[in-house]
């Protein structure tokens, strides 16, 4: 989730899809797509009205929230933009962990464009590829956008992405659909696919192809809890103002605990923090230990219920349909950080920093990358696992490579389980 400039591969893929043998002559019914972005990669559109909760940021007004954003505010500095992306949590409620979370009072957030491919401009050389094999925008490419601050059991995930899975199935004559994800989006397709039916899925699924999947979190995140991150171009907040409110949305979002490294998958093999103020190091399994070290020890009931939410590892929670995986390998990947302390908010410089690093993708690391080969082990459906050495996560989605064995895997016909 750091900062990066998309890669030139958009033309050279749609190309090569374009000349892969047989797709003039696909099926008028082609298997239709419903994309699942990754972090922020979805739009937003917050709208404030007569708020309290910032004082000195505008009453009023609008501004959109989304990687690479094209519209930044004029009104909205990028610390007012935090401060009012911040969730509420009611430390104290005895209700679910799922409706503890809520907006701050007068700001209203929803998703711009929910099921076009206008909702995620990012993935645009891939929908040109799908596109030169025949495929149309918004017919057959669909995507089930969110928002990234939240978890896949809130606001409405599941009943909305059903919806739009269930409509997209009828409106191509009731074909199966498959499902794509990148980054963060294998999580969010995953919870759905451990929380429908297995009839349901017999009728509407057609197979899932998780790009770089996130589905046991990653180090990096707990640094983040410390330092932020800016949302419009991945990069650390450089004044202490704006490292304090991107590190408190943070810290306030459940979805940051759901991609934080899962002590289950990762043990104590990597550092994720090293305190220079005391020289004590955490890795995943220590998280409790950190935040209670950090102050912070209130997120511990979060961290709990969301660090490993998704389950994907044990047989109980395999997908049940094809799986068609991709990931990147061979590249110095961030998965920790020392800090000068363990205070919230404060201004890291990546040229002077110290990381710790893995094998990974730039991203994500090889643990992370490679939990997902757990599905080896599903019972008649198909799973493949593909390698891309040197292709760095922000690029898989446009790798000419990666695209190509996508419009493959369209046009297998499903394993019959």
């Amino acid at each position: 989730m750091r900062g990066f400039r998309l890669s030139a591969a958009a033309a050279i893929a749609v190309l090569a899809v374009a000349l892969l043998p047989g797709t003039a002559g696909a099926a008028a019914h082609r298997t239709p797509v419903v994309l699942f972005p990754a972090f922020h990669f979805t739009k937003l559109l917050v709208t404030v009205h007569d708020q309290h909760a910032a004082p000195g940021c505008p009453r009023s007004g609008s501004f959109q929230d989304w990687f690479l954003n094209d519209h930044p505010s004029t009104r909205f500095s990028q610390v007012c933009e935090d401060k009012l992306l911040t969730l509420r949590y009611a430390r104290r409620s005895h209700r679910p962990m799922a409706q503890r979370f809520s907006n701050q009072r007068g700001v209203s957030v929803r998703i711009l464009h929910y099921g076009s491919t206008e909702s995620a401009p990012f993935y645009e050389p891939l929908y040109q590829a799908l596109e030169a094999a025949g495929y149309t925008r918004d017919r057959n490419i669909r995507v089930a956008g969110y928002d990234s601050r939240l978890t896949p059991d809130m606001h409405g995930f599941l009943r909305r992405t059903k919806r739009l899975i269930e409509s997209t199935y009828r409106a191509n004559g009731r074909t199966p659909v498959h499902l794509v994800g990148h980054s963060n989006g294998p999580l969010y397709a995953q919870y759905l696919l451990t929380h429908t039916s297995r009839a349901w899925k017999r009728r509407f699924i057609h197979g899932f192809t998780p790009i770089a999947g996130n589905l046991p979190g990653q180090g990096a995140l707990y640094p983040l809890l410390f330092t932020g991150l800016n949302i419009e171009d991945f990069t650390y907040p450089s004044t202490t103002a704006n490292a304090r409110s991107s590190a408190w949305m943070y810290v306030s979002a459940p979805s940051s605990y759901m991609s934080a490294a899962d002590p289950r998958i990762f043990g104590g093999r990597e550092i994720v923090v090293r305190d220079a103020s005391t020289g004590r190091s955490y890795t995943p399994k220590g998280y409790r230990r950190l935040f209670r070290d950090a102050g912070l020890g209130w997120v511990n009931p979060i961290a709990n219920h969301y660090i490993g939410f998704v389950k994907f590892a044990d047989p109980r929670h395999f997908p049940r349909v094809d799986v068609y995986a991709e990931k990147g390998s061979g590249i110095a990947t961030v998965v920790g950080a020392v800090l000068p302390n363990l205070r919230v908010g404060q201004v890291l410089d990546p040229t002077t920093a110290h990381f710790f690093v893995r094998d990974g993708d730039v991203n994500q690391e090889d643990i992370t990358n490679g939990a997902v080969r757990a599905w080896r082990k599903m019972d008649c459906f198909r799973f493949h696992l593909t390698d891309n050495p040197g292709v760095d996560h922000f690029s898989l989605p446009s790798d000419p490579g990666v695209l190509g064995r996508l419009v493959t895997d369209l046009a297998r016909p499903r394993s019959a389980c």
